[in-house]
């Protein structure tokens, strides 16, 4: 683990943008889901929907405590959620939140720092094509929300599994937790999808980005060797699948 981690902070080194904060770590800080069965026309406030995100990327990947990336994180929901979930190998893990937008990462360590998690949170500007880490250094990758503004999704897809290690394993794509309230997860579309004109061109190119089709196409031409797409993508706001998303999860193959 020392080795692998000092090869991380070498490779990211190069180009002078690994951020750290100090601070100790902390106990379970993750936020919880206030009246979780109110209806969503008496809250203006959703739930916040990383804890549960966090627990369907635990439950599928069940990955090995180590070095931990949340790519395209912005100011790092996902990865502060899954340093803090509760009964996980996330507090024995280094979170590593890479994304261009330097605010957002600034933004994401102040977040850290002030959950008592400074020491486990680093920062590195960079972007899914290009990503500014070593090969086989990473024991987990996820990302959510990230990959339909990536330039190059099937370039991206291809760094990812470049920089997994050896049996590490990747969960990428969109939705806001299988265990999210149902009235919450309809909200929560009805509102996305409310600037959208149904027949619009921006409608259809939302639907088409978020289609299984498109991910399976994308892995495809990635040469994944092994990948699982589930979810069934942008739906009605009035559908029970509604806020489900679609996930693309595959592992790097093990060597022989």
């Amino acid at each position: 683990m020392v080795r692998r981690w000092t090869s991380l902070v070498y490779g990211v080194s190069l180009i002078g943008v690994l951020v750290n904060v100090g601070a100790a770590a902390a106990a379970d800080g993750r936020p919880k889901s206030p009246h979780p069965s109110e209806p969503a026309a008496s809250r203006s406030q959703l739930p916040d929907h990383y804890p549960f995100v966090a627990a369907d990327m635990l439950a599928y990947c069940r990955p090995q405590p180590g070095i931990w990336v949340d790519l395209g994180s912005g100011s790092g929901g996902v990865a502060l959620a899954l340093a803090v979930a509760e009964g996980t190998k996330g507090s024995k893990s280094t979170l590593v939140l890479v994304d261009p937008n330097a605010d957002a990462l600034s933004e994401g360590l102040r977040s850290a720092r002030a959950k008592g998690l400074g020491n486990r949170v680093v920062a590195v500007i960079g972007a899914a094509e290009k990503m500014p880490l070593p090969s086989d250094s990473v024991d987990l990758v996820v990302s959510r929300g990230s990959i339909f503004f990536w330039q190059d999704p099937v370039k991206g897809l291809q760094e990812v599994y470049r920089v997994l290690r050896p049996g590490g394993k990747a969960m990428i794509g969109g939705g806001v937790g299988s265990k999210y309230p149902e009235w919450a997860r309809q909200e929560f579309v009805r509102r996305r999808q409310g600037s959208m004109k149904p027949d619009s061109e921006e409608a259809k190119r939302f639907a088409e980005l978020r289609s299984p089709e498109t991910f399976r196409r994308w892995a495809k031409e990635a040469r994944l060797p092994d990948y699982q797409v589930s979810g069934e993508g942008a739906v009605r706001a009035d559908d029970p699948r509604a806020g489900l998303g679609v996930w693309l999860r595959f592992a790097k193959q093990e060597s022989r």
